[in-house]
């Protein structure tokens, strides 16, 4: 059966990577570090993906731009000090390979600035499987369409045969905006309802799902 789709492209923390809460603790602990009310853990899973800046200004939209910098340099103190200890999903290793053997062209659209994505490419042995990657620090912030539309144009994709896979409203978001299809994933940061809303292809539970969907659709 022919491919439907030729390039895919995941998003990274909370879809690759099992980060979430990682980064839940980390938003909080450079909150408190400033003096500034902790934020929910809802609050802080909803600007998961979103480029640093834009996603304080999001979540803080009183603190003053002067101030983003010291709260992302204590952000980075405490998200820095778990990094090493990240896992992948368990399977996810296996997807990507799978996929990588099979002909897809694969790539990476992250919230993750470039440093932060070379750091876990490296460390977690991903790196040769990624033919094109794209990060907030290289690009527009998701939900704008230009990582996707980089990627594309890098590897000579049209819109009809690529994919997009990940787990937030703004990775759907990007996508919609890209004229590109989506695939959910519910295991994430963001709530599968919320998912729902943005049309993708199907939205599944966990990295098992995730594979039996690509094999069978894509």
């Amino acid at each position: 059966m022919p491919k439907q789709f030729e390039l895919i492209i995941f998003d990274w923390d909370g879809t690759l990577m099992d980060s979430t809460s990682t980064i839940v603790s980390s938003i909080q602990g450079a909150c408190r570090d400033l003096g500034l009310a902790e934020p929910s853990d809802d609050a802080a899973r909803h600007i998961i993906g979103l480029g640093l800046n834009e996603a304080i200004a999001q979540l803080l939209p009183q603190l003053p731009e002067a101030e983003f910098p010291r709260l992302i340099e204590r952000y980075r103190y405490y998200y820095l000090g778990k990094d090493h200890e990240i896992p992948l999903f368990a399977g996810a290793d296996s997807v990507v390979r799978d996929l990588h053997a099979a002909g897809f062209l694969l790539g990476v659209a992250t919230g993750k600035s470039r440093r932060g994505l070379d750091r876990v490419l490296d460390h977690t042995g991903l790196r040769p499987y990624f033919h094109a990657t794209r990060c907030a620090d290289e690009c527009f912030s998701k939900p704008h369409p230009e990582m996707l539309e980089q990627l594309m144009d890098e590897l000579g994709m049209a819109r009809d045969r690529t994919l997009m896979i990940g787990d937030t409203s703004h990775d759907l978001l990007m996508a919609k905006n890209a004229g590109v299809a989506s695939l959910a994933v519910s295991y994430g940061a963001h709530a599968r309802a919320d998912l729902l809303t943005h049309a993708p292809l199907e939205c599944v539970a966990n990295i098992q799902e995730m594979e039996t969907w690509l094999l069978a659709n894509a």
